[in-house]
């Protein structure tokens, strides 16, 4: 693997842009391309960037092709098909696949041997077939799943307890999509339960799980598409690679006997270094939870089959 001075991002639309940029902010890189179909777009968000780094991080940043790829230590994929009017992500899954497939095609055979990171909608079945196509590691294609999704159910359960997100720790599992499990097992304040933190407060635990769910419908319909959100996230997967942090994140990964499913991509807890993913964690959920994580998995099935009839 070559060293993380570099990170490519195929896909210089809202997120891939932002995510460049939300890069360039953090001083995470010392070098930042930017690829997509349009060469003049490319081209012109890096200058964009790298006209605001001037007051911010020195980066190198430029829009450039899949030449540029084989010395990056680390692939972000955004490009795929969009969704429209609140359509699910997974009715995209055939046309992403299509594009995703070429896009992973193009870097392989440009020699990358980095870590690759997916978050082309549907984000896990986009994973699966990016880590098929590449034939690298499943440890090394990550997902980034239900990790903006946490981060959604740490602020709605932050805001409700009046509490910084940063003292709650909360899970969301399986899909990034309709069937993620909102996993209020994993819901720590200060380490104690949520029930316990509460002592009787109300809260109302089925609005909030829907508010999470619903999140990207919603910030969709407002402006047409998401992007700070899922730029964070993704940002934060690289982070933990580059700087081989080792910390516990809910990202998609193959899964190969956790809780009795095997062989799909969804999100675990997943513990993030240098070379991509170390350890799968396994959270003690209810059965309640575990019934919907079976269930989520077959969701994945079933939009994996649509992904791989699109060749």
């Amino acid at each position: 693997m070559p060293a993380t001075s570099r990170i490519a991002i195929v896909g210089a639309g809202h997120v891939g842009a932002t995510t460049a940029y939300a890069l360039m902010l953090r001083g995470l890189i010392a070098e930042i391309v930017l690829i997509d179909q349009s060469i003049d777009h490319a081209i012109a968000e890096a200058t964009d960037i790298a006209d605001a780094s001037a007051v911010a991080r020195p980066v190198r940043i430029w829009g450039g092709d899949y030449t540029d790829v084989a010395d990056a230590g680390i692939l972000v994929i955004t490009a795929g098909a969009s969704t429209k009017d609140g359509e699910a992500r997974t009715a995209v899954a055939a046309k992403s696949a299509k594009i995703v497939r070429d896009c992973v095609r193009q870097a392989m055979d440009a020699g990358f041997d980095g870590v690759l990171v997916v978050a082309s909608n549907p984000a896990d079945a986009m994973a699966q077939v990016a880590q098929q196509e590449s034939g690298l590691p499943p440890e090394r294609v990550i997902g980034t799943g239900t990790l903006l999704d946490s981060n959604r159910f740490r602020k709605r359960v932050a805001d409700e307890l009046g509490i910084a997100p940063g003292a709650v720790e909360a899970q969301v599992l399986g899909e990034h999509g309709d069937s993620e499990v909102v996993a209020y097992s994993t819901v720590r304040i200060g380490g104690m339960e949520l029930d316990a933190f509460l002592a009787g407060q109300a809260f109302d635990r089925a609005q909030i799980a829907h508010d999470v769910m619903r999140a990207g419908y919603t910030i969709s319909k407002g402006k047409g598409y998401t992007s700070f959100g899922v730029a964070s996230a993704i940002v934060r997967i690289c982070e933990a690679v580059v700087r081989d942090e080792r910390v516990a994140l809910p990202v998609s990964t193959l899964l190969t006997g956790e809780y009795d499913i095997d062989g799909v991509y969804l999100s675990l807890p997943c513990l993030i270094g240098a070379g991509g993913i170390s350890r799968v964690l396994t959270p003690m959920l209810s059965d309640q939870e575990q019934t919907a994580l079976l269930a989520s998995a077959e969701v994945l099935r079933d939009t994996l089959r649509h992904a791989e009839g699109s060749d």
